[in-house]
C-alpha cells in the first residue's frame, strides 16, 4: 500500500474514532476517479440508513467524475435524509482533503438542510 493512501486511511480512522466517542449518525464519503459516494450511518455504525452515489439512475446520465456531479450527490443524499428525519449529522470525509468534490459535496448536503 502506497505512502498517500496508508495516511488517507490514519486520518480516518481517528475522524470515526473520534465520532464513535461523541455517537453522532455520520455522513461519510467516498470518492474514487470515476464516482461519489455519500452513506449516512447510524450513531451505532451497523446500519446504512440512506445512500446516493453517481451510480444512481438519476445522477449517471451526465458525467460522473465531476464537481457539477458531487453537488447533485450531496443535494440528494440531504434531501434523502431529511425524508428518513435526520438533520444533524457528523461529516465523515473519509481522510480526504476537504477540497474539489469533497467540497462540493458537503456544501451541496449544508443547503439542502442538513447540519454539520
Amino acid at each position: 500500500m502506497s505512502v498517500k493512501k496508508q495516511s488517507r486511511l490514519r486520518r480516518a480512522l481517528q475522524a470515526r474514532l473520534k465520532m464513535r466517542e461523541l455517537k453522532a449518525t455520520r455522513l461519510c464519503i467516498h470518492r474514487s476517479g470515476q464516482h461519489m459516494y455519500a452513506q449516512v450511518i447510524s450513531s451505532e455504525g451497523d446500519k446504512v440508513l440512506v445512500s446516493a452515489s453517481t451510480l444512481d439512475k438519476d445522477l449517471r446520465s451526465t458525467t460522473t467524475s465531476n464537481v457539477e456531479a458531487a453537488k447533485k450527490v450531496g443535494a440528494l443524499v440531504a434531501e434523502r435524509a431529511k425524508a428518513a428525519g435526520i438533520t444533524k449529522v457528523a461529516f465523515d470525509r473519509s481522510g480526504f482533503k476537504y477540497h474539489g468534490r469533497v467540497k462540493a459535496l458537503a456544501d451541496a448536503a449544508r443547503e439542502a438542510g442538513l447540519e454539520f
